[in-house]
């Protein structure tokens, strides 16, 4: 067991610190469930690999070139971000929230997809909003800022 949370540390490339900050786990138990002088049960795994996965602002920053390729095969264009992974705040479990501009003959079906494959594309959860159901000055539309 103390390689396994090892492993889902220095997979994510975190320091036991960083782990502990996003886990809310105290970095005494980490090292000890690293040394093995302590066992992590199956749900502090878990608790462990979720926090361990990428912030939906680092998962955007790593793949910006690649979401706005998708957005336009799916008819998209204009790609924002807006919420908490804009401001700096989103947390292990935060979604992805995104702003975008359709082009003709997109609709909701097509904005669903696009935020599944996107969803899979970060591996976080992604929400997906049209600028053309906004009205002008709304919150979302003077927030959102470019990807």
């Amino acid at each position: 067991m103390s390689t396994v949370v090892r492993e889902i540390r220095e997979s994510a490339g975190l320091s036991q610190a960083e782990l502990a900050t996003r886990s809310g786990v105290a970095q005494p138990n980490i090292a000890a469930y690293e040394s093995g002088s302590r066992r992590a049960s199956p749900q502090m795994i878990e608790r462990l690999r979720r926090a361990a996965k990428p912030l939906p602002h680092e998962a955007l920053a790593a793949h910006a070139a690649a979401l706005e390729s998708l957005a336009g095969r799916f008819g998209l264009s204009n790609v924002r971000v807006f919420g908490s992974a804009s401001r700096g705040s989103d947390h292990p479990g935060s979604d992805l929230d995104l702003l975008v501009t359709r082009t003709g003959g997109v609709g909701l079906l097509g904005l669903a997809s696009f935020a599944d494959a996107a969803s899979e594309l970060l591996g976080v959860e992604v929400d997906v909003v049209s600028d053309g159901g906004l009205a002008p000055g709304h919150e979302i539309l003077r927030t959102a800022v470019a990807v």
